[in-house]
């Protein structure tokens, strides 16, 4: 007997991909097989998985619904593709860390915290209300009107809502104070600038007003303020006033300052204005609920001896221990919804976390893997799931869990796209596409497609660097110094002593949630001398560019300006040298409707973005235009000596290729860069900076195999110029390449956050005492027993 027709769809066909970098990509993917998408960083894996495949099925199913419906969701353009076929529903799993908003928690991220709240509903004692009565997102109302009926009578009602949210707080659990110091002068008066909140000056409308106002002798030094001055100048209501002859508004400092400033992201604000309001924004807990953001009737309320902010706070795998001892058949399918959810972050890794825990606070592995919990034990088959790097954030021995949920999701027959870096995860493909050969233009091309062990013989990049081991370093640097850390207390690390060498290379390693990052960041980042590059996101527009990101584009445009007798101004597509037709974007972008927008090249400047006379200007025989499409390793040696020798331009270049850079182009928008990039930017950058410690948080993050021995021999240069460099990594090559560990454990949650083992790679592989002592021997073949955590 044939087989059916409808089981011959058993691939994804793409033709012609062209998006970003790719080069007219052809490939095809077999349905319910697990395929791993790897090649250096900027080869195009992202714009092939996420920018065409992932995209293009996002926006077929947009497509099914009303067009009303369609004008609330995000449009998607169609992809740069010639043909997309056998595509199925798309779930992407990426590593974009998940919001900063304070009331979002891992509870209300996976909606565990909804049900738990309906399990106190149900459960506690005393019984207090509905769901809301236990959510600090829900405040406490009531009222009494009149409802008029359409007969023209007139009823009474009344509404009340019971929510569980701290009035103080607001269900922040923090309360923010001003340091007054920081706001104000005290030794100068109002007319000689005592208020030093940025834009606050008195040569313009402030000035008129606080004159204005009556309230103050504006040459009197604001020590000298009277009890009622310093109320009006800081915490006045707001009141009418007449301010040469125009009615004005009048208010305090403090009361002005949080409708204008810390209604905002901190994320999104400026940075002068950012740095002044953790300078002069003091947060700390709420006195009234004790942080736990709850109003008193919800704290009352309890099941046996927890209350629900107790509960949240547990570490999930003792609340999952806590919910197998209640046995309540009335609430028997929501206890089992509830255990289901805690088993898979236990299952995935993450049994570590709380649900009051912030989602700001997760790494961007974190996210990912709190992301990934809802589609556990779900029900659908014949899905595509499309992960960006799930090895981000897991040490070695957290990373084999990860294959096994990832070879689960493909048996229950669905279709597993991984974008990967770690040999650990590419061994269990079914299938690999391999894209290369290089990164940004020298890549976008399908290198090779096949088994794994065919990628090794293949004689790809990935290929060839499949198998490649660090050796232990045999010489090690000595430190020259040390930084004391004495009774760090941070999330699980508690009380925790430790010396962190100086001179030297130091890594700090622990399986995933065992207080690397807690003990770093927070006794180590803050002080002065210290710069810590961390994983967070690079905030930037299509408007931005590498060139502008590093501070590269201010020495270009000087010397430009300098050879050319023109202001420097005219040299940026943000300024006066802007093509007037597109404004400096390069492209039009025409609004249609409920269709995705389109961007067509502008006529005018033909995508180069500056207006026709300032590319008559150049420097070195290049214009500012020609300059922009340089890749950074072609720009380093433009710049490095003859007529367009820039040293202060150079310096930059130079750092930009050390970390790997080289290939990308100056005005390539920040848009198209891959995570990987993004955060190799961000360490080029701030290695401007005249620090004397570095603290880097895992920079292999999104490098190939074969970029690793790059970022290694950068960590050198730096320690060798005197600095001191504190990596906190899982890769084993960067352990093996350190002067000296310190291992943090032995478990995750409140089974770590204590120091395990302080010493040399050597020292560590030999004792093999802990779990990453272990995972180092047999990475460096020096296997033996393994270590229990």
């Amino acid at each position: 007997m044939s087989d059916h027709i409808a089981d011959s769809h058993d691939v994804i066909r793409v033709r012609g991909a062209r998006e970003n970098t790719l080069k007219s990509v052809d490939v095809d993917l077999p349905k319910r097989r697990l395929t791993a998408f790897t090649g250096v960083s900027g080869s195009g894996k992202s714009s092939l998985v996420f920018g065409t495949i992932a995209a293009e099925s996002q926006r077929m199913i947009n497509e099914t619904y009303s067009a009303f419906l369609q004008g609330f969701m995000p449009t998607l353009a169609r992809p740069e593709v010639d043909l997309l076929d056998g595509l199925t529903a798309a779930i992407v799993v990426d590593q974009e860390r998940m919001g900063s908003d304070p009331r979002s928690t891992v509870g209300t991220a996976t909606d565990t915290g909804a049900l738990l709240r309906i399990l106190f509903s149900r459960l506690a004692e005393p019984h207090i209300g509905g769901p809301k009565a236990y959510s600090f997102n829900v405040a406490s109302a009531s009222g009494v009107g009149t409802l008029k009926k359409a007969d023209g009578t007139r009823q009474k009602a009344e509404f009340s809502i019971t929510g569980g949210m701290c009035v103080r707080c607001e269900g922040r659990g923090s309360v923010s104070d001003f340091d007054v110091d920081a706001l104000v002068d005290r030794s100068r008066s109002l007319a000689e600038g005592a208020i030093t909140v940025p834009g606050y000056s008195m040569d313009g409308w402030y000035g008129r007003i606080y004159a204005g106002s009556g309230f103050f002798d504006m040459d009197k030094p604001v020590r000298d303020f009277s009890e009622q001055e310093m109320h009006d100048l800081l915490r006045r209501d707001p009141v009418k006033i007449k301010a040469d002859g125009i009615n004005v508004t009048f208010e305090g400092l403090i009361p002005k300052i949080q409708k204008s400033m810390l209604a905002k992201d901190v994320e999104a604000m400026q940075p002068h204005i950012r740095a002044f309001v953790e300078r002069a924004v003091v947060f700390t807990t709420c006195p009234d609920c004790d942080g736990t953001r709850l109003n008193e009737g919800a704290r009352s309320s309890r099941i046996g001896e927890l209350n629900i902010a107790d509960a949240s706070a547990m570490q999930i795998t003792d609340l999952a221990e806590w919910l197998r001892g209640l046995s309540k058949p009335s609430v028997a399918p929501l206890l089992a919804a509830l255990q289901h959810t805690l088993d898979s972050f236990v299952e995935i890794g993450l049994g570590y976390l709380s649900l009051d825990r912030p989602a700001g606070t997760l790494s961007g592995g974190e996210s990912q893997r709190v992301k990934m919990i809802r589609h556990l034990g779900s029900a659908l088959t014949d899905v595509t799931y499309v992960f960006d790097e799930p090895s981000i954030g897991l040490h070695p021995h957290d990373i084999q869990r990860m294959n096994d949920l990832l070879l689960r999701l493909r048996d229950k027959g669905n279709t597993v796209l991984v974008v990967e870096h770690k040999p650990e995860i590419i061994a269990i493909a079914d299938h690999v596409v391999d894209l290369g050969p290089g990164a940004g233009s020298e890549g976008g091309e399908i290198c090779y497609e096949g088994s794994v062990a065919g990628l090794r013989e293949s004689g790809t990049v990935t290929g060839r660097h499949l198998d490649d081991r660090a050796s232990l370093k045999v010489e090690v640097r000595k430190a020259t110094g040390h930084l004391e850390v004495r009774g760090a207390t941070a999330h699980n690390v508690r009380d925790v002593d430790v010396d962190i060498p100086l001179g030297v290379l130091c890594v700090v390693t622990g399986v995933a949630g065992s207080g690397k990052s807690s003990l770093i960041h927070g006794a180590v980042s803050p002080r002065p001398g210290v710069v810590a590059i961390d994983q967070a996101a690079i905030r930037g527009s299509r408007r931005s560019n590498p060139a502008t990101y590093t501070g590269l584009l201010d020495p270009i445009r000087k010397a430009f300006a300098k050879a050319n007798g023109v202001k420097p101004a005219m040299f940026s597509p943000n300024s006066e040298g802007a093509c007037p037709t597109c404004k400096g974007a390069g492209v039009i972008y025409s609004d249609l409707g409920l269709m995705a927008g389109v961007a067509t090249m502008c006529d005018e400047c033909e995508g180069r973005r500056f207006q026709a006379e300032v590319l008559e200007y150049r420097l070195g025989e290049r214009t500012i235009g020609e300059v922009l499409e340089m890749s950074v390793a072609t720009a380093e040696e433009f710049f490095r000596e003859g007529p367009a020798r820039i040293p202060a331009a150079h310096k930059i270049l130079l750092r930009l290729r050390d970390v790997g850079l080289g290939y990308v182009r100056l005005g390539q928008p920040l848009t198209t860069l891959s995570g990987g990039e993004r955060q190799r930017l961000k360490l080029a950058a701030q290695m401007a900076d005249n620090a004397e410690v570095y603290v880097l948080d895992e920079p292999t993050t999104g490098l190939h195999l074969a970029d690793v021995q790059n970022l290694l021999g950068m960590l050198d240069q730096l320690v060798d110029a005197g600095r001191s460099v504190v990596v906190i990594e899982h890769h084993q090559a960067v352990m093996a390449h350190a002067d000296w560990i310190i291992d943090l454990g032995p478990g995750a949650g409140h089974g770590g956050g204590r120091v395990v083992f302080e010493g040399t790679p050597t020292e560590l592989v030999a004792a093999r005492s802990t779990l990453t002592g272990e995972h180092l021997a047999q990475y460096v073949g020096q296997s033996g027993e393994p270590a229990t955590s």
